[in-house]
């Protein structure tokens, strides 16, 4: 057991991520004014009020969960990168994504979705991802599997082949371009959460990212490997939430996809 009674608190925040969405955030969806949306470092880098009051509620609300928590929301670090040091603290954090894919929430796409993760001595013990147009919740603890809301075990679908050219991949890293035209399909979900969940299910086989920021990532990698995946930074070491200014992450059903996957890479690269 990871945390005291984590059955009880994965059911918690469950409920307060559910609320915290159909408050703040769906009564905004294809709703938005133009006075609720602006950037931050760059034009493409969006926010809106629906990520800054969500992050705020979540904020107020999960460490009632867990006494002695701390959190991190996306918008807050954005602003002070130094609450990241919290990481690697003895405290329990809360990683809170308040909108992930805020492009497509804001252009009206329904791919987007509230990930929060909870790392405790710099390791993820817990994760949701959680669809609000669709009100669903996949959730994951360390050692525990990976799980639907209703209860239901989730496991990776087996792959029928193993070959490149059999499976669709989600390039997100430019490291990985070149095999680009191996692959029977390249998607682009923008949101990472929706990306994760698409891995459970099968419709995507191979995901690589290049930034690896805690709040895109610490839950959905958790998710993943209690899913039956298998994950690693491109350097072949674990992805940690902790570690600062990671970069490159290839995500595959099993390892034995994922040492062919690095192998065409690297004599595409010396091509």
């Amino acid at each position: 057991m990871n945390v005291p009674d984590s059955r009880k608190l994965g059911k918690q925040t469950v409920a307060a991520i559910r609320e915290v969405a159909e408050t703040y955030i769906l009564p905004r969806y294809k709703k938005l004014e133009e006075s609720d949306v602006s950037s931050k470092t760059h034009p493409g880098d969006l926010v809106t009020v629906a990520d800054v009051e969500s992050e705020h509620a979540l904020t107020r609300m999960l460490p009632a969960f867990l006494p002695g928590s701390v959190v991190i929301g996306e918008e807050a670090a954005s602003a002070n990168a130094g609450v990241l040091d919290l990481l690697a603290g003895d405290d329990p954090v809360w990683i809170v994504d308040p909108v992930d894919g805020t492009a497509n929430f804001v252009n009206g796409s329904p791919t987007f979705a509230v990930i929060v993760a909870l790392v405790r001595k710099g390791e993820t013990i817990m994760g949701w991802i959680h669809d609000p147009v669709e009100n669903r919740t996949l959730w994951a603890e360390k050692g525990a599997g990976a799980w639907l809301e209703d209860g239901t075990r989730v496991h990776i679908p087996p792959v029928q082949s193993e070959a490149l050219g059999d499976l669709t991949a989600g390039l997100y890293s430019r490291d990985f371009l070149k095999l680009k035209g191996k692959f029977k399909r390249v998607v682009r979900l923008g949101s990472a959460a929706h990306d994760y969940w698409s891995l459970t299910d099968g419709r995507t086989q191979v995901l690589s990212f290049r930034r690896l920021k805690p709040w895109d990532h610490a839950a959905g990698a958790l998710i993943h490997t209690e899913a039956g995946g298998y994950n690693r930074l491109t350097s072949d070491v674990p992805y940690a939430p902790a570690l600062p200014d990671q970069n490159g992450m290839l995500c595959t059903p099993n390892e034995a996809i994922w040492r062919k996957i690095i192998a065409a890479n690297a004599e595409a690269t010396l091509a």
